[in-house]
């Protein structure tokens, strides 16, 4: 496939924050008109004039909670809707875990699971089969650097959300469909403060804005690359969490944890 990859309609899932919103912000510049996917009606409205009136693009709006399997399914007849084509998918929403692994209560996990894991799984789906269908198409799955050590819930959500992305890639190849996982590291977003998880302890130059980590991951969508780790810090630290030996990368992971509880 040859051309621009990121043109047409982008539906962006936790697109009124943090990197979501980055998304939208960067491609409503590039004049893709958008859908947006979140929980808060009045947020989502409020946004979507915001980017109507910066970059002259049409913005839908899709109010659903992604961790209710029933409204989930709201997004999958959008994202199958072959008379209003999705070119471009950005699957985002997502949540922190900071709840213990050996715990009586595992609902936070449970749900999770339900929005980053199955949402994932079933929405990436549908806009695999019909973007397949028609031979070309941009899924970008968010997963994280997290995902690449043992730092409990999230970081197993993550890996999962990194394996499928990738085993999606070549599922699809030649179909003209492209994959990107982007593995972030720590963003400047209110995803910590909402999680509840102490950040003090992650050194200030270790924190990168949302604006750059989607501009990198953009530009790793047009270079056709499999897995976007946006900046040269946090792709050396991939690499290290990959291929250091585990007991090195387990005792580094292991003193964050102790930082953040």
């Amino acid at each position: 496939m040859t051309g621009r990859l990121l043109t047409g309609r982008a539906l962006v899932t936790g697109g009124t924050s943090g990197i979501g919103l980055a998304f939208a912000e960067a491609l409503a510049a590039r004049g893709c008109d958008l859908v947006l996917v979140a929980r808060d009606g009045d947020r989502l409205e409020g946004t979507a004039g915001a980017l109507r009136e910066k970059h002259g693009v049409d913005v839908e709006v899709l109010k659903a909670d992604l961790g209710d399997r029933t409204q989930v399914d709201i997004v999958v007849a959008r994202l199958t809707d072959r008379d209003q084509p999705i070119e471009v998918f950005v699957n985002n929403a997502g949540k922190g875990v900071h709840a213990r692994l050996a715990t009586d209560d595992t609902s936070e996990h449970e749900q999770a699971i339900d929005l980053m894991i199955t949402a994932v799984v079933v929405l990436g789906a549908a806009a695999a089969r019909t973007m397949r269908e028609r031979g070309h198409g941009v899924i970008i799955n968010v997963s994280s650097v997290a995902g690449l050590i043992t730092m409990g819930g999230y970081s197993a959500v993550k890996s999962f959300v990194r394996t499928y992305s990738e085993s999606l890639s070549l599922e699809l190849a030649g179909s003209g469909v492209q994959v990107t996982a982007l593995l972030p590291g720590w963003v400047r977003t209110e995803f910590h403060e909402r999680a509840g998880i102490r950040t003090s302890s992650i050194p200030s130059s270790l924190w990168l804005e949302a604006d750059r980590v989607v501009a990198d991951c953009l530009a790793d969508v047009e270079k056709r690359r499999v897995r976007s780790v946006p900046s040269a810090r946090f792709k050396v630290l991939a690499w290290l969490a990959e291929h250091a030996p585990r007991a090195a990368v387990r005792k580094v992971t292991a003193r964050l944890v102790s930082g953040r509880r």
